[in-house]
């Protein structure tokens, strides 16, 4: 990570744009949840997805390369954290199956591309 990294702003990060997205999905599948999740899981998962992005901006703002990726490994927790929810929901069939696809998707391509940059030791 230390040789090609450029600094930059956040908001120009493809895992953060991808973040973004995911935090809109999420909102959206949890709109089909019952109303008698809104202050258990509903509230919870949204509160994780809120902090993928938010951990990807405050790490790179904090100016060194140790923070930035201290930060990223913070947002593959709160990703991990983020996919058991989805998960208990689907397990109690708060949605339509069909509904998860979606977030599902954009899960998995934010996990894939914080797994790449924390391990990129370039």
């Amino acid at each position: 990570m230390e040789g090609n990294y450029k600094w930059g702003d956040y908001r120009d990060l493809i895992v953060w744009q991808k973040a973004m997205e995911l935090v809109i999905a999420v909102y959206e599948l949890t709109r089909e949840y019952p109303p008698s999740e809104l202050y258990g899981l509903t509230t919870h998962t949204k509160k994780t997805v809120v902090s993928i992005p938010s951990n990807i901006a405050e790490g790179r703002r904090r100016g060194s390369v140790t923070d930035f990726r201290h930060f990223l490994i913070i947002a593959l927790g709160s990703g991990a954290e983020l996919e058991t929810q989805i998960e208990i929901a689907k397990r109690l069939k708060l949605a339509k199956e069909s509904s998860f696809i979606k977030a599902d998707n954009i899960l998995n391509e934010v996990m894939k591309i914080l797994n790449k940059m924390i391990n990129n030791r370039e």
